[in-house]
């Protein structure tokens, strides 16, 4: 093998375990301090293991795949829990905002929902203060900000944020006018549309998760019997 493909299989091996590194760390940052945001837990997992070769950071897919894992390993007993009560405040959350045909997004709808996540709504109405007084009207408290979504790889806007808490597990409602219901927001991950879940779907999330506890539980007892 001549000395230059030598070298260059070597630097591509060494960027290869780098993007894997970064990854890593970055998924540990993100389930360890809540870090929600995929670019900035890249560059700061890059920034503490002293990478500084663009090339070796990881595409946001990487890191979610990453973070998958690292739950698997090291919250294996407590993320499912977790993931299952923001699914369960989901479901209440969506039937009191009925009338806004609420849509479950992020990280409690893709199942990666921690203790750091709040449980993300979509809500559509093209009079975004009819959310307010909806709130308003039976005494929930909140907090207002606005976020830049992409709605088409040329297209972006900001939309009204309102943010409260109910049960101790925070809410993050993003109101959108009624049209956005055909077309979703791009998703930070892929740049796809995002996925998102009506009511009936989180819904059926639920009673399979509560199926599959079933039979863990049955499957445990019959280990105790034999």
């Amino acid at each position: 093998m001549a000395r230059g493909e030598h070298h260059r299989i070597h630097a591509s091996d060494r960027q290869q375990r780098n993007r894997l590194r970064v990854a890593q760390e970055a998924a540990r940052l993100m389930s360890e301090h809540g870090i929600r945001d995929f670019h900035r837990a890249k560059l700061k997992a890059a920034e503490r293991l002293g990478i500084l070769d663009t090339q070796a950071l990881p595409r946001n897919q990487e890191i979610e795949q990453a973070l998958r894992e690292h739950q698997r390993l090291f919250h294996a007993d407590s993320q499912p829990r977790l993931l299952q009560d923001r699914r369960e405040a989901a479901v209440e959350a969506m039937r009191f905002l009925a009338r806004f045909e609420p849509r479950l997004v992020g990280s409690v709808l893709d199942g990666t929902a921690d203790a750091h996540s709040a449980v993300c709504l979509h809500v559509f109405s093209d009079d975004p203060d009819a959310v307010h007084r909806h709130l308003h009207e039976h005494g929930v408290p909140f907090e207002t900000q606005t976020r830049r979504l992409r709605l088409s790889r040329d297209e972006q806007g900001e939309f009204p944020v309102l943010l409260f808490a109910a049960d101790t597990l925070p809410f993050d409602l993003i109101v959108l006018p009624h049209d956005a219901l055909r077309q979703a927001p791009l998703d930070r991950i892929d740049e796809k549309p995002m996925r998102r879940a009506a009511l009936a779907a989180v819904e059926e999330l639920l009673a399979e998760n509560d199926d599959t506890d079933e039979l863990e539980r049955m499957l445990a007892n019959a280990t105790r019997r034999t």
